[in-house]
């Protein structure tokens, strides 16, 4: 995808020659990565400021920052993680490593990669750029979803959760003498930063359970599984303006009646991936007087946690609701 200057909506692109782009930049990043490529003070070992703790800094390196965020706050003081999409303009699909990107990850202790085909362009640059005793976790695997299968898992509560048990459990695995600090940081994670987020997934699931929804693309599904929401939209439109393909006539057809109909009670879609076809969906269904929600697929604004940016999202999808449905 790319982010049209005029309009700031980024629209899908596929090309070869992007592909041959990818395996260029790839290439230089091989030839430029060394062993020993962070520029950050606070290595693996160093000294600690009199807290009892080991001193150990993990270097870890996240694809995506709905991942790095999660894994910043697991580690605390003892793990530097950086995210290499961390712009809400950038799309993880088609993104394109640069040399730094591959000096980073060369240095790396530890990566998070969300795979399912979804950043392939990652587990090309952790082979390009490989590191001594680095553990490498890849959510698609852990989860079990397959190539080919619905990638977006960081808007799967279930699947949130797992992630979180599995970065503790290998940062006590690589830092074992602070295991206790990071049983303690998952604790406050999960029982008390996700207590909002873990509210609203019960509540909405509760209040609105089997509720009929329309939405712009995949990413909703995962989310809408955990919510209990019966998504109508046709999986072969949400996959083409996921994969930057063209609906057919047919899927465009059946979701128009749908909102003519008002079959569905809310429409979602992610305003990161206005295609000309969700545009109208999203004008026809708010003439119709059908609410519309927005997600996005990677932290909005940049810079905010993994937690507030779900809990912004969901609160708009429950106030929707609410209006749909008169529960409240």
């Amino acid at each position: 995808m790319h982010t049209d200057i005029f309009s700031g909506t980024r629209t899908p692109i596929r090309t070869a020659a992007g592909s041959l782009v990818v395996v260029a930049a790839l290439t230089a990043l091989s030839a430029c990565s060394t062993s020993s490529g962070s520029d950050k003070t606070t290595a693996s070992g160093s000294a600690d400021s009199g807290n009892g703790g080991s001193g150990t800094v993990l270097h870890v390196v996240a694809a995506e920052n709905f991942w790095g965020s999660i894994a910043q706050q697991l580690g605390g003081k003892h793990a530097d993680v950086k995210s290499i999409i961390n712009n809400p303009d950038a799309d993880p699909h088609d993104y394109e490593p640069t040399a730094a990107d591959g000096r980073t990850v060369a240095s790396a202790q530890y990566t998070i990669v969300n795979g399912i085909g979804y950043d392939a362009w990652a587990d090309k640059l952790l082979s390009a750029n490989p590191g001594s005793g680095r553990t490498d976790l890849k959510v698609g695997d852990l989860v079990g979803i397959k190539p080919g299968g619905n990638p977006h898992r960081w808007y799967s509560p279930d699947d949130v959760h797992k992630v979180i048990d599995k970065i503790t459990g290998d940062y006590k695995k690589l830092d074992p003498a602070d295991a206790a600090y990071f049983d303690a940081q998952k604790k406050t994670y999960e029982e008390q930063t996700l207590a909002p987020y873990n509210k609203l997934v019960g509540d909405i699931k509760a209040k609105y359970a089997a509720t009929p929804i329309g939405a712009s693309e995949s990413i909703v599904t995962p989310l809408a599984d955990g919510l209990g929401l019966k998504m109508l939209t046709p999986e072969s439109f949400l996959d083409a303006i996921s994969e930057g393909t063209d609906p057919t006539a047919k899927d465009k057809s059946a979701i128009d009646a749908q909102i003519q109909s008002k079959q569905i009670k809310v429409y979602v879609y992610n305003s990161q991936n206005s295609t000309p076809d969700v545009a109208a969906q999203v004008k026809a269904a708010k003439a119709a007087g059908i609410p519309v929600a927005t997600v996005t697929e990677t932290l909005t604004p940049a810079g905010a946690s993994f937690q507030d940016w779900q809990v912004r999202q969901l609160t708009d999808i429950e106030k929707a609701l609410a209006q749909a449905t008169g529960k409240q």
